[in-house]
């Protein structure tokens, strides 16, 4: 058993005791320690470091943090989100060197598909909006009673407005109803209204009913001071009158295909009935462009969708494929197309180079 004295004592010692001194030769915090040296011997002086001497050798980071720029200045896209920035930096490179060849006479499209959603109004906007940008002077005919058409390029389409509807049942001149979108200069939209839905009843009883879009639109080509190098007709998700009319008004159709498995199931059925129309109603009529739209490279059912429509129509298919993008969906609630809303974005830059490529092959053609 410890006495309690004898550990008070022992504590009170060591306190007591004065504090060790640190030798007089003793490295001091911060100095150098070359060598031992010797009480009373002079301390080596040590040179200053020379300002042109080499720098130290560079901390090689982590793989995966790499910097994006290399030592040699050049761009480093070994991750996936550097390659997407110098692919998007390419292409807007270009575009900006792209010079739009404007046709010599007017080209008239169908923007159809029977199939809902596949993106045949964004399409319509989206195109025709690029083009006007490229210095292109561009007609949208609304045909669709929903009026998304004019709703994306900024125009009034009130019930109280006069639109498509009063061009095919009233036979109003396209010039007198016809409005200026405020998204490029050069760009025109033929308003759709709620009263173009009854307009399918009322066009049964009229004579020549599938031609009534047809002669309006000839006469205002005609009359116009301008040439208007290209037409795009919206049609509404159905194959019925309004849809026929825009077929036999058109010289080309352009299909929007999404790339899921259930826009292929009707594809055969909006072929045929263009045949049909063709065969008995305009000659001229040809599906000359079909564009994939919604695509999504993460998934393997849109690249096989994909595959699939360029081996059946290898001629027909874009090149272009347009992704799916939030502010393609945005641009719309604004009244503006995705071209003027983010010009920059990869959608925006999809419709621009589908539409520089179907420049190129009219041109070519």
């Amino acid at each position: 058993m410890k006495h309690p004295e004898v550990g008070i004592a022992a504590a009170n010692s060591v306190a007591n005791a004065p504090a060790a001194q640190p030798a007089s030769d003793a490295p001091r915090v911060g100095e150098p320690l070359h060598e031992l040296v010797e009480p009373g011997q002079a301390r080596p002086s040590v040179p200053a470091p020379s300002p042109t001497s080499a720098p130290a050798a560079a901390v090689t980071p982590p793989a995966g943090k790499r910097p994006a720029v290399a030592a040699s200045g050049a761009f480093d896209d070994s991750t996936p989100l550097a390659r997407e920035i110098s692919d998007l930096a390419r292409r807007r490179q270009a575009l900006a060197k792209e010079v739009l060849v404007l046709p010599t006479a007017t080209r008239v499209f169908t923007v159809a598909n029977q199939k809902g959603g596949v993106g045949k109004t964004t399409t319509t906007v989206n195109l025709a909006a690029a083009l006007a940008r490229s210095g292109a002077r561009v007609l949208v005919i609304d045909l669709d009673p929903q009026g998304n058409a004019s709703t994306a390029l900024g125009v009034e389409h009130r019930s109280d407005t006069a639109s498509v509807y009063d061009v095919i049942i009233n036979e109003s001149p396209i010039a007198e109803v016809m409005q200026k979108s405020p998204e490029f200069e050069a760009l025109y939209c033929l308003p759709a209204t709620i009263h173009l839905a009854g307009a399918e009843i009322e066009l049964v009883s009229i004579v020549a009913r599938e031609q009534r879009l047809r002669r309006a639109l000839d006469t205002f080509l005609d009359e116009s001071d301008e040439l208007f190098h290209y037409v795009f007709i919206d049609c509404p998700p159905s194959l019925g009158l309004l849809t026929i009319n825009a077929f036999v008004a058109a010289r080309e159709v352009l299909i929007p295909i999404q790339c899921e498995y259930y826009a292929l199931e009707g594809l055969s059925q909006l072929l045929n009935n263009i045949t049909l129309i063709e065969k008995h109603l305009n000659p001229e009529l040809s599906v000359s462009t079909i564009l994939l739209t919604m695509y999504d490279s993460r998934t393997n059912l849109a690249n096989q969708v994909a595959d699939d429509v360029r081996k059946h129509f290898p001629k027909e298919v874009l090149q272009t494929l347009i992704p799916r993008s939030v502010r393609i969906s945005e641009a719309p609630s604004y009244g503006q197309s995705v071209i003027s809303y983010d010009p920059s974005s990869p959608g925006s830059l999809s419709y621009l180079e589908a539409a520089a490529e179907i420049a190129r092959r009219g041109a070519q053609s």
